[in-house]
């Protein structure tokens, strides 16, 4: 394929051509700020090539969502032991558990172990039960058998110690570590209620706890079963992600063949063939065949997206109907799932505002259920009842058990961001997220965000009213063997036409266009440059139209024939950027949201920005738009709206995004972002529909709703049962046993998981999805 001239300064690196860039600028007719708005306007020369969330940096280890600079060659990232594809990748002990919450001292435990503890405790609490001499004066039975008197002390001891281990283990490293919470509480709760039972089979006391000790372990195991169990599904996104590449891989060998061989076995450079239904075995470039590739797994968009020889494709996703061939790039650690990985496993470790509060109220709640505790054993031991006394402290101390607490916060930032990476939001701050639902202000940057960062033909007229398709099928052919990017918007405009013509004899007029021969005649395409050359005159039925193009940013190409020293102008074709057709979309959702005001900045001249502005529905007077702003500038466009008391969202892509990323209340990188607007950015969107950012605000406001909900429902509860517990109500005969606060402190704890799995029906990506 000839090389064109027009192409001379295009970056050499395989980045996406801005919209009307140098070369463009030169060969087509458009505003006198054409040349500087190619190179600079939006930083779309940051851009890497691709398209629906697919970038350049995919086979460099950044894939779609862009992990950022970290995410392949940072020398923490994919080579960290909890990133990518370690063993422990998702199974990190603290992720999803904030050290202070108070999980991550469950050392070792999983939802088999508490599974296997709850059932046979089960299994030893119901003889127990049954050989109480309280029971059987409740439900009037005995049991007589030989032994019966020791079946609670016995079995009781044995659920104690094998039960109750992993709570007495959890209390010696909260001593240990000097953190007192939720295990030594425990441990408080039920060595008391042991020692108290103990005591009574020794005459002691007349008292007959070893049931309610029993049930007290066994109703403890099953809440802290279904709490891991809740846990454990949550951080199952990360396994989930690890699942999705295949265990093995097809590789092209020398003679033509194809071997099968591990992922891990794959190396850069390798060749590998991916059958129809199969997935792609690691990131790289489509080096024969083309496919219509099943994404959805890792930009959350569901339908499959056509990607052909040259076209970046991401390990995990699936090629629906043909084989393709793939030259790898990046394997393993190195891949964008990796980077996804890591970022989805920083997410679940990280903290926000709430999870402090929680934290600082479960640390009070230690001292107040002990002194609460203590007060109650004093109390009711000096009114002359010590059995009543040892009761009811063991009952404070398990309704003030901050299993809840403890589950609320960080339950909620483990869902929220394993349902927001399964919808294509990566969420790098929490912070950013908690933000999001106060934000009054969406500022978009123009190209690649709101539009598709690449020309479309949007407009054909032919002189004299002649035919229009048969221009644009005659520049087409004369376009085709150019690899100027308006070029190939004009090939890609005349194919869709359906009228393809074949042309001969194609030269390139360096700097001015390009020239070939159609069924005998020559003709050339071309901007101002050319007319000059040739001395062309733009008919007067065209330079109408032609002026409105260019007055809207447009680049005017124009169709000539030649014969000899002569040329006429046949029409002329205008190309603009296109308007992502989800774009209207998005600011009208965000309307719905309660966004106050949708804002866009662009280095743009300000006719075309307001002309862009007014086919997404800009409101006049209360949307804004910042026009021929420079890139260092975009910061302070974002902190002018700060200072006039606006909570920003700024949503960008390009590498002079960043700053302004940064300098917002909540940075939204989009998905075919260049690495340092990712890095700078708190959430990242795996696809380019910019409809993703209400994704965000649902998100945000539906996660911090159920972080309040859940604190106000574990404070609550603890502030009306802690009473109840230590017997003020006692007078009226409203008193409640360590097995019925066991209950109750159970319950809190799966009312607080089942409303955090509430958070799944959220709904993230776009309605027509």
């Amino acid at each position: 394929m000839s090389q064109d001239p027009r192409h001379e300064h295009h970056d050499p690196r395989p980045l996406r051509p801005a919209p009307g860039g140098p070369p463009a600028a030169r060969h087509a007719d458009g505003p006198p700020d054409q040349e500087e708005r190619a190179v600079d306007a939006d930083g779309s020369t940051g851009r890497a090539q691709g398209s629906v969330g697919l970038d350049e940096q995919a086979g460099r280890g950044h894939g779609p969502v862009g992990p950022g600079e970290h995410a392949g060659h940072d020398k923490h990232a994919g080579h960290d032991k909890h990133a990518g594809h370690d063993k422990h990748a998702g199974h990190d002990k603290h992720a999803g558990h904030d050290k202070h919450a108070g999980h991550d001292k469950h050392a070792g435990h999983d939802p088999e172990m508490f599974r296997r503890k709850f059932w046979l405790s089960l299994a030893l609490t119901v003889p127990i039960v049954l050989t109480s001499e309280m029971v059987m004066d409740w439900f009037g039975y005995r049991l007589e058998f030989p032994g019966v008197a020791w079946v609670g002390p016995v079995l009781g001891t044995v659920v104690f110690l094998y039960g109750g281990w992993p709570f007495l283990l959890g209390a010696v490293r909260e001593v240990r570590d000097r953190a007192p919470g939720m295990m030594l509480l425990i441990a408080m709760a039920i060595t008391v209620a042991y020692v108290a039972s103990a005591a009574t089979a020794l005459g002691v006391f007349d008292l007959d706890f070893w049931w309610e000790l029993a049930a007290l372990v066994t109703i403890m195991l099953l809440g802290h079963w279904q709490e891991m169990k809740a846990i454990g599904q949550a951080q199952g996104a990360l396994s989930a992600l690890a699942a999705l590449l295949p265990d093995d891989a097809e590789r092209v060998t020398a003679d033509g063949g194809a071997e099968r061989v591990s992922v891990a076995d794959l190396r850069v450079d390798d060749l590998v063939l991916v059958r129809p239904g199969a997935r792609v075995p690691a990131d790289g470039r489509i080096t024969e065949g083309g496919a219509e590739l099943d994404e959805s797994m890792v930009t959350g968009e569901s339908r499959p997206v056509s990607r052909d020889v040259g076209d970046r494709v991401v390990a995990g996703t699936v090629a629906t109907d043909a084989a393709i061939r793939v030259r790898v790039e990046a394997v393993g650690e190195d891949t964008a799932l990796a980077g996804i990985q890591r970022l989805v496993s920083q997410a679940q470790q990280s903290s926000g505002r709430a999870q402090v509060l929680a934290d600082r109220f479960a640390a009070w709640l230690f001292y107040v259920a002990t002194v609460v505790a203590l007060a109650t054993l004093v109390t009711w031991a000096v009114l002359g009842d010590p059995g009543d006394a040892v009761v009811r402290t063991v009952t404070v101390l398990v309704i003030a058990c901050p299993h809840a607490l403890g589950l609320a916060i960080p339950l909620v930032i483990a869902l929220s961001t394993a349902v927001a990476a399964k919808g294509g939001i990566l969420v790098k701050d929490r912070l950013a997220l908690e933000r999001m639902r106060t934000v009054d202000a969406v500022l978009f940057d123009k190209t690649g965000t709101l539009t598709r960062g690449e020309h479309v033909v949007s407009g054909v007229s032919a002189t004299g009213g002649g035919d229009e398709d048969e221009v644009l099928a005659l520049a087409a052919a004369v376009e085709a063997d150019s690899e100027h990017p308006l070029a190939r918007a004009i090939v890609a405009a005349g194919a869709e036409r359906g009228g393809a013509r074949r042309a001969t004899g194609f030269r390139s007029l360096t700097g001015r266009g390009v020239r070939a021969e159609v069924d005998g005649v020559t003709y050339a395409v071309g901007g101002p440059a050319l007319l000059r050359e040739l001395r062309a005159q733009v008919p007067d039925d065209l330079a109408g139209r032609q002026a409105d193009w260019s007055q809207r940013g447009a680049a005017v190409l124009h169709l000539l024939r030649l014969d000899g020293d002569a040329a006429s102008v046949l029409g002329a074709l205008a190309l603009e950027d296109q308007v992502r057709p989800e774009a209207r979309a998005a600011i009208a959702e965000l309307r719905q949201q309660g966004v106050g005001k949708i804002v866009m900045i662009t280095g743009d001249a300000r006719p075309v920005a307001e002309a862009v502005a007014a086919d997404l529905g800009f409101r006049p007077g209360v949307d804004e738009v910042f026009a021929e702003v420079l890139p260092a500038d975009k910061d302070d466009a974002v902190a002018d709206l700060q200072r006039r008391g606006l909570r920003v969202a700024m949503v960008g892509d390009g590498v002079n995004d960043a700053p302004a990323l940064a300098r917002a209340d909540v940075g939204i990188a989009i998905g075919a972002g260049t690495d340092v607007a990712i890095e700078s950015a708190g959430v990242v969107l795996a696809s380019s529909d910019p409809r993703g950012v209400t994704g965000v605000i649902r998100l945000s406001r539906a996660s911090y709703r159920k972080m309040i909900q859940n604190l106000a429902w574990a404070a609550g509860y603890n502030v009306v049962a802690l009473p109840l517990a230590a017997g003020v109500l006692a007078w009226a005969g409203v008193t409640l046993s360590p097995a019925v606060g066991a209950i109750l402190m159970s319950a809190s704890t799966i009312v607080v998981a089942l409303n955090a799995q509430l958070l799944r029906g959220v709904r993230l990506r776009p309605v027509d999805e």
